[in-house]
This record gives structure tokens, sequence and C-alpha cells, in this order.
């Protein structure tokens, strides 16, 4: 009988006190800051780098236009799909919000302070995505050239994940202090 004790104690939902949050929180900031819509960081690093050096090797530069080019029609929401979008996200994290720090639920403030940082992230990538496209059909209609096209996607690509690296900070901050906090003020787990 103690191995099952062992087991639901494994499985235990107080998000808070479990290894099984923190690793959850964690996988999902790493997988975050792994690329920039679509578009491993090597490859946009290499790019920026290509562009701010002004090296004669232009390649990285085009191999960044080639990832957009694929990526960039993927994060387009219409504005139909996309209120749509917006009012059931607000609905989650509203309900969230209220179950959590109104009722005192753990589980919600538990998946608040995972989700509603990761929602500022998304938004920021629907945003970038939109900026992209603007660039990319320039590009493609020659209407600028190519190399200022893909230097200039290199860099806010590279200040969106500077971004994006500060949000994952400060949600690590607020969730690690506010679980600090919530120990010590349910010192029994209730």
């Amino acid at each position: 009988m103690l191995q099952f004790d062992g087991f639901i104690g494994l499985l235990d939902s107080r998000s808070f006190g479990t290894i099984w949050y923190w690793l959850v929180f964690a996988w999902f900031w790493w997988r975050t800051g792994l690329h920039v819509i679509g578009v491993p960081f090597d490859v946009v690093a290499k790019a920026h780098r290509a562009f701010t050096t002004k090296s004669e090797d232009r390649q990285e530069i085009l191999i960044l236009l080639d990832w957009l080019s694929l990526t960039v029609s993927r994060w387009q929401i219409g504005s139909g799909l996309g209120a749509i979008f917006l009012g059931i996200c607000c609905f989650v994290l509203t309900s969230l919000g209220f179950l959590g720090f109104l009722y005192d639920l753990q589980m919600a403030q538990a998946l608040i302070l995972l989700l509603l940082p990761l929602a500022v992230v998304l938004w920021l990538r629907l945003r970038l995505a939109r900026k992209l496209l603007r660039l990319i059909q320039d590009a493609q209609s020659a209407a600028r050239p190519a190399i200022d096209v893909g230097g200039e996607a290199a860099r806010k690509m590279v200040w969106h994940r500077r971004i994006v690296s500060l949000i994952a900070i400060i949600a690590a901050l607020l969730a690690g202090a506010w679980g600090m906090l919530w120990a010590l003020m349910h010192p029994n787990g209730m």
C-alpha cells in the first residue's frame, strides 16, 4: 500500500510545492526561447552577425529570408479569427485569475503565472510576424534589396528574443516569489 501512496504523492496537484510545476514551467520557457516564430535562433544570429559586420558572404541573410518565407505566413491570423481567439484567451485568463486570487486556488494561481506571460509572448510573436510579412513582401516585390530586408528582419528578431528573455526572467522571478509566499502563508499545504 505504501507504493500506491507514493504514486499518489508523485501526482500531487499542489503546484508550487511539487517539482512537476517547476519542470513544466522551465520546459515552457526553454521551448519558447529555442526559436523566433519558427526560425532557429542560430540562423537569426548568423544573419544578424553577417549584416552587422558587413561581411562579403551574405548567404546567412538569404538563408534567414528563406526560413521567413516558409514560417511567417503560418503566424497570420485573420481579424475575425483573431477576435474570437482574443476573447477565448481573455476569458480563460480572467477565469483563472478570479479562481486563483479571489478564491485562493493554488492550481489556478500557478496556471495564471505560467499562461499570462506566455500570452504576452504570443501577442509579441503575432505582432512580429505581421511586421516581418511586410518586409518579406517588400523583398519579393523588389521594392527593397533582399540584403537590407534580411538585415532588418534579423535585427527585429534579435530584439524580439531579448524581450522574450526578459519576460521569461520576470515570469520566473514572480512565480518563484509567489510560490515562496504561498508556501509561507500555507505551511501545511492547505
